[in-house]
């Protein structure tokens, strides 16, 4: 995945708030995945595509597969240190 493509969408860090402030992608935008489906209008909303990230990839693979099934642009980036430059 070309670090392009991410300048042109959303990353989303789905770990906890806790571990987001812990460290995370400059301008990533942290929903949890446990809050992803009372937040879908925020995501909606959001710039296409959605580029998700968490800890391993794991979190991250499950929200592109709820987000998928809701019509919504996004790749499973893994591990979010894989969306820094």
């Amino acid at each position: 995945m070309g670090t392009q493509k991410m300048k042109n969408g959303t990353v989303i860090d789905v770990r906890s708030a806790g571990e987001f402030y812990g460290g995370h992608a400059q301008g990533a935008v942290n929903i949890p995945l446990n809050e992803l489906p009372q937040r879908l209008n925020e995501v909606k909303v959001l710039k296409t595509p959605l580029v998700l990230c968490c800890a391993s990839g794991n979190r991250s693979g499950q929200a592109q597969q709820f987000l998928m099934q809701q019509g919504i642009e996004c790749l499973n980036a893994g591990p979010w240190t894989n969306c820094c430059e």
